[in-house]
């Protein structure tokens, strides 16, 4: 059966794609959960412009993430925490000390869930990963000092 996608869904298609999916589950779950459409002529056009909506949409959304990207790699983020004598932190640094640490001094506010930052339990300089964008990954840089 042809269907056109009114939502993303992994595995399957992006919103606007037209795809042809078993009758079942075009019945049993796409079209009951209104995820999908049955592709007649007249919704093939409205997939053509959900299509073109989505395309610029992603684009306006990567020049905004390239945008943050050139501010941010260039810099260094001070994260202060609890520490002892020996640099060894009382706890961890997550992402959501590091999105706050950005926000805090660039102005600029990040989702932690976009940033990927490895097991920090000592004092120093550390890269965390921003995935604004499918396109647009790169480093932050951030240093832990003791309070």
């Amino acid at each position: 059966m042809k269907l056109i996608l009114r939502s993303d869904r992994k595995g399957l298609g992006k919103r606007g794609d037209i795809v042809e999916v078993s009758d079942g589950y075009a019945r049993n779950f796409l079209l009951p959960k209104g995820h999908a459409i049955t592709a007649s002529d007249g919704a093939v056009a409205q997939a053509t412009a959900m299509r073109r909506a989505r395309d610029l949409r992603d684009a306006s959304d990567r020049e905004a993430a390239q945008l943050v990207a050139r501010e941010l790699v260039s810099r260094t983020f001070t994260i202060k925490v609890k520490a002892g004598a020996e640099g060894r932190l009382f706890g961890s640094v997550t992402a959501a000390d590091v999105a706050a640490a950005v926000e805090a001094e660039a102005k600029i506010a990040i989702d932690r869930k976009k940033l990927h930052v490895d097991h920090v339990k000592t004092t120093g300089t550390y890269q965390a990963t921003a995935r604004l964008h499918a396109d647009v990954e790169f480093p932050v840089t951030f240093e832990v000092v003791a309070k």
